[in-house]
């Protein structure tokens, strides 16, 4: 008789989970060894990298994927090797080598480039992406030889520097908005060097206020018991830590749980942040979080996400 491995039921987890990436785990592979470990209920991520890149990927659990949203729209700081003159079918280390030029580029030049790289740009999305065209990735029409038009986009290159630069190789350091592709920037770069590029090495290293150094590999969490794993975890109001707060007494927290907008105007012993925008809402009593609200003008509160605070 064949004895069977009994699994264990899934537990509802509550938080967020900074993960080091390894190279060659796309994010979903990451996330469901890290939901595993945890052996979680419900998580989520906040953004894919690609299978070649590493590092920061912060990880929802439980009532925190209700906030990972944040995380999609939140600014990004990368480090990154770009290979000079060479190019390939992807713009990274995964695709075929379409062209291979000579590299006699300077400091100055790359310099003067990279200038022009820096702020408000636009980009074209590369084939070899997960944006959708008729309810398909573009990666699939890629492998299977066929090239769509794609319309440029706005991103923002925050802050582009460059930490060094051993021919052919250039490492720079970026800070961009959101859906910017670092892998077309590299190629866009080596391009406007007259000599081509792909990304040799991608990883990041910041996502709105979370930070690498905060972070732990799946080898280093497959290795923990249980409750260390657990006590990893930041809760879930990490996510809104950059809102202002607004706690409420147990008869408005009653109220704003059900969806209610609140008018805070007439209300005596809240305290209200001077702009109107987002907040993070606490029950006082207990500093229970509530959710997300949009602070509106007259001192409306009108709710966003709520918890479950059941």
């Amino acid at each position: 008789m064949t004895n069977q491995i009994k699994k264990r039921p899934r537990v509802p987890v509550h938080g967020v989970l900074l993960l080091d990436k390894p190279v060659g785990f796309s994010s979903n592979d990451a996330l469901i060894k890290a939901k595993r470990f945890l052996n979680a209920l419900k998580a989520g991520h906040t953004g894919t990298l690609d299978p070649f890149a590493t590092g920061l990927l912060p990880l929802c659990f439980g009532e925190a994927t209700k906030f990972s949203q944040d995380l999609l729209e939140a600014d990004k700081t990368y480090t990154t090797v770009v290979h000079l003159g060479v190019t390939t079918t992807t713009g990274d280390t995964e695709g075929e080598v379409l062209a291979q030029t000579p590299v006699d580029t300077t400091v100055s030049q790359i310099e003067a480039v990279l200038k022009q790289f820096t702020g408000p740009i636009k980009q074209v999305p590369p084939m070899y992406s997960a944006l959708k065209r008729d309810g398909k990735p573009l990666y699939e029409y890629a492998r299977a030889g066929v090239t769509l038009e794609r319309e440029s986009r706005d991103v923002v290159i925050h802050a582009l520097d460059l930490l060094s630069y051993d021919a052919p190789f250039l490492t720079l350091k970026v800070t961009c908005s959101k859906g910017t592709y670092v892998r077309v920037l590299g190629e866009d770069i080596g391009a406007a060097l007259g000599c081509g590029a792909h990304l040799k090495e991608l990883r990041r290293i910041q996502v709105g206020h979370l930070v690498l150094e905060k972070s732990i590999t799946l080898a280093s969490l497959e290795e923990l018991p249980d409750e260390e794993r657990l006590a990893l975890l930041d809760p879930v109001d990490a996510l809104l830590s950059s809102f202002p707060v607004v706690q409420l007494n147990d008869t408005l927290a009653t109220r704003f749980l059900h969806g209610q907008r609140l008018a805070l105007g007439k209300e005596e012993g809240v305290t209200l942040p001077a702009e109107i925008g987002r907040v993070r809402v606490y029950r006082e009593s207990d500093g229970q979080l509530l959710g997300s609200a949009q602070l509106q003008e007259f001192q409306i509160l009108a709710p966003e996400r709520l918890i479950n605070t059941q």
